[in-house]
């Protein structure tokens, strides 16, 4: 998610670090290259004259010139900046109606129809009772993957048939929601290739049915600027409250993140991040310019852990960290742990400091989780209960065992030594802090 555009500005801020002293020609030079960074990742050009102005007004101010990091000091005024450029704060999810009905509109081939279902598990995992409702008549084979997601995820779908007007099959919806208690009705509507005005004439008699409580535009944000224009004639014809973003697991240079809530005024509610069900996140403004940035996103990354570890055994893995009895057997259970909490490229790259990038044929984080489980299994019971003893003999034993090299074994080790650091810290923030679901 935005590695090439965090890979730019961990370059820029570089550059400034190695000055000696930062004066306004650096950051005339550092701004040059904002610029240059936002727009190959096809953010909207007059968004980035408007950011880089912002920042580069702020960044030459004596308190920043005259302070003794600089570099931190105009890194703290980008962050701040792209904070305000995503939405500057979390716009709450409106479920307040009695039942309460969200509309999804969006053109065909966004993830619109996956990301209803998506939505139907994050709205349950709330306590809510979803309700989903297939009204996209037009492509019988949005009916069809609508219905399959329905029982795989285990939440009733209403699905009239494609020969049923759409206005109806949203008033039956509503009779349905209230005679089988569903308190949330989600509406996927009908896409197209490209946006007409019969699709907005539809679009607003559906509405007048349904009286959303949220009516959200998915947009494919691989598309870039395209997606921003499609934004902008949405918010023009349909009265939206928000924006998700699709794909963004994929190689997209983030264009359309960063420019959508900017360009239309619409605040960006979700983010899909993988294809499963519940690679859906609510967007937090702020936690976003932390990725960018390589600044981590530990919230996010808690709030993950706390879905996969119980108190029980958050419990019994601090205690072993307190009495220094975690093991490499402990190190591989909890990689095997943050597995489970989604695809490792992005789950580490939650953590301050680590990339991991993607690699042909597959994900990086997961080759390197099997080159380390190879390695641990190659040792001798005796080894993961007490690393100290693996001497040389035993590293290149080891090594041989499990294909890989007497480095591999050698960075593991010291891998174990820094993971166990990192989760002690890291256990006792899950352990203590509450879960807290995104606004509502």
């Amino acid at each position: 998610m935005f590695q090439d555009l965090s890979d730019r500005f961990a370059r820029i801020f570089k550059e400034l670090r190695g000055q000696g002293k930062v004066r306004e020609a650096h950051i005339a030079e550092a701004m040059r290259e904002v610029r240059r960074a936002l727009l190959e990742a096809d953010v909207n050009y007059k968004v980035v004259k408007e950011f880089v102005g912002r920042v580069g007004e702020r960044a030459v101010g004596q308190k920043v010139l005259d302070s003794l990091t600089p570099d931190q000091q105009i890194i703290k005024i980008v962050h701040e900046e792209l904070v305000t450029l995503l939405g500057t704060k979390p716009v709450s999810f409106n479920l307040s109606g009695s039942p309460a009905s969200v509309m999804i509109v969006g053109l065909q081939g966004s993830g619109k129809t996956s990301f209803a279902a998506k939505l139907a598990v994050f709205a349950r995992k709330k306590g809510r009772r979803p309700l989903l409702v297939a009204a996209d008549i037009y492509r019988p084979a949005a009916v069809e993957q609508l219905k399959v997601l329905a029982r795989q995820i285990g939440v009733p779908i209403h699905a009239p048939g494609t020969d049923v007007p759409v206005v109806e099959i949203a008033e039956s919806a509503l009779r349905v929601a209230k005679r089988d208690l569903c308190d949330t009705v989600i509406v996927d509507t009908a896409g197209r290739l490209h946006i007409d005005r019969e699709m907005m004439a539809e679009l607003g008699s559906v509405k007048g049915v349904l009286a959303p409580e949220e009516t959200l535009l998915v947009l494919d944000s691989m598309t870039g600027q395209e997606a921003v224009r499609v934004a902008e004639e949405f918010a023009r014809e349909v009265d939206l409250t928000g924006v998700v973003l699709t794909k963004l697991d994929g190689d997209t240079r983030g264009g359309a993140a960063l420019s959508v809530a900017s360009v239309t005024g619409k605040p960006i509610k979700f983010a899909c991040v993988g294809e499963k069900v519940d690679d859906l996140e609510a967007f937090y403004p702020d936690r976003m310019a932390s990725r960018i940035l390589g600044m981590g996103d530990v919230l996010s990354l808690i709030e993950k852990a706390q879905e996969t570890i119980d108190a029980k055994t958050a419990q019994e893995l601090e205690r072993k960290l307190r009495r220094e009895s975690f093991t490499l057997e402990d190190f591989l259970g909890e990689l095997q742990r943050l597995r489970k909490m989604g695809p490792l490229d992005q789950v580490l790259g939650m953590m301050p400091g680590v990339k991991i990038r993607g690699v042909a044929g597959g994900d990086a984080g997961e080759k390197e989780l099997r080159k380390i489980e190879a390695i641990i299994r190659s040792m001798t019971p005796e080894e993961r209960r007490d690393p100290h003893i693996i001497d040389g003999s035993r590293r290149r034993r080891i090594a041989a065992g499990s294909g890989t090299l007497v480095q591999d074994v050698n960075r593991l080790l010291n891998q174990f030594q820094e993971m166990r650091k990192m989760m002690k810290r890291f256990t006792k923030m899950a352990g203590k802090m509450p879960f807290n679901l995104p606004p509502s």
